[in-house]
């Protein structure tokens, strides 16, 4: 009789949890069409700090019957209705994980010589010409995980804070399936790719000496989780479209500001750092937040323009925390757009895929009439004239002036890649047009606020 009783309670309780944990569809604004999302299994976690995070598995839900007239949409039905599978089966994956249930699946088990000649590339994590391609394919997709573990593991950070080693695995798998692998570019590789490019610059003299295990464990969460959640198409097209997201950040780093919370949703999920203090976890938050926002290309001109007049002055000193943050957030967003800055055989793979993406959106855009974004359109556009522009007016500023912060053989090496990278996709200009001059007006149209001012590598 009292197993019996005990039964009964439990499967109460099961059901009372079940209950609250089901996902419903709510609104953060008047907006009727700025659908909030909310899975089942995700899970409701407010801050102390005053601000709710992303949550599991709350990626980016694009619903395109917004698109259609008032008249045909019924915000009940939509509201009933929408279900994201996808973000739910990454969920159920990550869920078995968590359980030790393995994934019945021969094809995910990889030999011994895969295994072996991923660790051998790790021993030369820190070589700028690092193929995250092939680690990716070695690693059967999952280059964020090993790399970023190892790299935790490579800086002491595992030890000097006590991390479980576990909950970081777990950790990091969460972040891995919440980059949406469709995406040609923003991916879990790019993540991955942008981690190893920190990890260049945070062994860089004039960092590796004044950098603290806070700075780099900072520096490496950052860029790991820069773009989590990344839907595929840009702020703009999220504006447009009455996107959820841009409802709740009022059209401010949209995106920015979606990656970081999601970011701060999972550490939370993960008890990775539960063993420290309310009042550090905070500090953590709101410092990964401050590197993760710097990336938004919009503020670019802003960023530089602080950084040209630190250099003008000679006034960096690395011994501020303040001031050693600030490079952090330079070093990030270097990271962020360093592929130009790759060898021709790695620059031009993402140069595909990043503009893979961007026609992808412009046919979304054609085919519910919503007007092509700039650099969208592949029936006007080129991967050649859009990496000239981007080259001429983003990275060649950025990369500039982080060779005059720090004037060492990598940045060197990098302003190399840049130029003859450069040199190539006008050498294919030349092919396509018979003329290489020319400079995508994309760019040129784009507000003055945005571009910065030529590099002064003095």
């Amino acid at each position: 009789m009292g197993i019996a009783l005990i039964w009964c309670l439990a499967l109460i309780l099961i059901k009372w949890i079940t209950s609250k944990r089901r996902g419903a569809i709510s609104y953060d604004s008047s907006d009727q069409t700025a659908l909030y999302i909310r899975m089942l299994g995700d899970v409701r976690v407010r801050s102390r700090a005053g601000f709710e995070t992303e949550r599991r598995g709350s990626h980016p839900y694009i619903d395109f019957r917004i698109f259609h007239s008032n008249s045909e949409i019924e915000v009940s039905v939509s509201a009933r209705n929408v279900r994201r599978l996808l973000s739910f089966q990454r969920y159920l994956r990550s869920s078995r994980f968590f359980r030790g249930i393995t994934v019945p699946n021969s094809s995910n088990i990889l030999d011994d010589d895969y295994n072996g000649q991923a660790k051998c590339m790790l021993e030369k994590v820190g070589n700028w010409n690092f193929d995250i391609f092939l680690f990716d394919r070695l690693t059967n997709g999952n280059s964020l995980v090993s790399l970023t573990f190892h790299l935790f593991n490579l800086h002491g950070l595992i030890e000097h804070f006590q991390l479980d080693t576990m909950k970081l695995r777990r950790f990091l798998v969460m972040v891995q399936e919440d980059y949406h692998s469709q995406n040609p570019y923003h991916n879990a590789v790019h993540a991955a790719d942008v981690t190893q490019a920190m990890h260049c610059y945070l062994k860089e003299p004039k960092l590796s000496k004044s950098l603290t295990p806070w700075d780099v464990l900072l520096s490496l969460i950052a860029a790991a989780t820069h773009d989590l959640d990344h839907p595929g198409v840009n702020q703009p097209f999220l504006i447009k479209t009455n996107h959820y997201l841009a409802t709740l950040y009022k059209n401010t780093s949209v995106l920015e500001n979606h990656h970081w919370r999601s970011a701060v949703g999972l550490l939370r999920e993960s008890g990775l750092f539960a063993h420290m203090s309310l009042e550090n976890r905070q500090l953590m938050e709101s410092q990964i937040g401050d590197l993760i926002l710097a990336t938004d290309i919009s503020q670019q001109n802003e960023y530089l323009s602080m950084f040209r007049s630190h250099l003008d002055r000679g006034d960096l000193c690395l011994e501020n925390a303040n001031h050693r943050h600030f490079i952090l957030q330079m070093a990030l967003k270097c990271a962020d757009i360093c592929n130009p800055c790759r060898t021709w055989e790695l620059s031009k793979q993402w140069s595909e895929k990043v503009t893979e993406e961007f026609f992808h959106q412009g046919d979304i855009e054609k085919k519910y009439h919503l007007g092509v974004s700039p650099l969208c359109d592949r029936q006007t556009e080129t991967i050649a004239n859009i990496q000239i522009g981007f080259m001429t007016y983003l990275v060649e500023p950025l990369f500039g002036e982080w060779a005059r912060f720090s004037n060492t053989r990598l940045s060197q090496t990098m302003l190399g890649h840049l130029g003859l990278n450069k040199a190539s996709w006008k050498g294919v200009q030349r092919e396509q047009s018979g003329s290489g001059d020319d400079v995508d007006p994309a760019f040129e149209e784009m507000d003055s606020d945005i571009l910065p001012q030529e590099p002064r590598l003095s």
